[in-house]
């Protein structure tokens, strides 16, 4: 097994860990002595993805696409010669003293590593709710996708998931995706959304949805999935105050594909392998004003300790992790 020796080690290559990568290394931090590790086949994260604009206003006060604002830091990174190990996978992380850690991944160019690290900045990002965290009855046909599984489909491997979409819930990855379906041809039916207000940005309510005559139910939420082999409609129904459906409201939605966009949580099953506190509310780790977790030398940032609704955000709070984690290995070597 390979051991490898670092400063500050960077779980994630998303705009998290490149902002706090970058960070870190205009911290005095040595090139050399940091490294990002992800496990998909190239750094940008789920911006990648994104090919909308609307990103960057506050960081580059300029409007980008997603691949456009990951470009931005991806760029910086390898100006600064910051080394990085594409398609690998933190599989756990140990502490063994507040100077010593051990991440254990596997990587398909270097097989089994282990990374030792004085610091370690944590930034895996979120991943989607699932159908099942939701219990809707029936039975388990094809045409179920997330949001976001949808989105990387159509805008990356070029293929459309379906013909007739119905939505439910309104974060904005569902709506960004109800225009882009529009814009393939497709025909989306609603938008159900559980909660009296939806969970998207305002901006996107209006240019993704309003613009385009798309029905957003408030109060609403699918109670039944038809089909067997492939999707063929949901039951839609009111629900009250306590997010019940309401008897006698119940309205058939023909469809062949159901996206899910009902929220996001933060991707914290390596953090739970080295002993990190996990906040019940955020579904992130408990963190201090320098973002340092519990376990000492450890820090996060970004969505995976709490979900931003920017990410210009995400590559501020990035910014924090990475100044915290340089100064945190300055402290130590004085």
């Amino acid at each position: 097994m390979r051991k490898i020796n670092v400063d500050i080690a960077i779980i994630g290559g998303g705009p998290a860990g490149l902002a706090a990568a970058m960070s870190a290394h205009e911290q005095g931090i040595p090139s050399e002595s940091i490294l990002i590790l992800e496990r998909d086949i190239k750094l940008g994260g789920i911006l990648n993805q994104c090919i909308h604009n609307g990103f960057g206003l506050h960081v580059f006060k300029e409007e980008l696409t997603g691949p456009e604002y990951a470009c931005r830091f991806i760029d910086m990174v390898k100006d600064a010669k910051i080394p990085c190990l594409l398609e690998t996978m933190v599989l756990e992380i140990k502490s063994e003293t507040d100077s010593s850690h051990i991440v254990y991944a596997a990587s398909s160019s270097e097989g089994m590593i282990e990374v030792h690290a004085k610091s370690i900045v944590l930034a895996m990002g979120c991943r989607e709710r699932p159908r099942g965290a939701l219990r809707i009855p029936g039975s388990r046909p094809a045409g179920i996708y997330t949001a976001g599984t949808a989105q990387r489909l159509v805008n990356i491997e070029g293929k459309m998931p379906g013909k007739n979409f119905v939505i439910l819930g309104s974060g904005d990855i569902g709506l960004i995706m109800a225009r882009r379906l529009t814009f393939e041809g497709a025909k989306v039916h609603c938008i159900a959304e559980i909660q009296p207000k939806s969970g998207g940005l305002q901006r996107n309510i209006a240019q993704c949805v309003e613009d385009f005559d798309i029905p957003l139910l408030l109060s609403h939420t699918v109670v039944k999935i038809h089909g067997k082999e492939r999707i063929e409609g949901v039951s839609i129904a009111e629900v009250d105050e306590n997010l019940k459906p309401i008897e006698g409201t119940t309205k058939y939605w023909p469809c062949d594909t159901l996206l899910l966009s009902v929220g996001l949580i933060p991707e914290n099953e390596v953090s739970k392998t080295v002993g990190v506190k996990i906040l019940d509310k955020t579904g992130g780790p408990e963190v201090d004003e320098t973002l340092q977790t519990n376990v000492k030398g450890i820090f996060a940032c970004g969505n995976v300790v709490h979900v931003h609704d920017l990410v210009d955000n995400v590559s501020k709070h990035a910014n924090l992790a990475g100044k915290s984690a340089a100064d945190y290995v300055k402290s130590i070597r004085e």
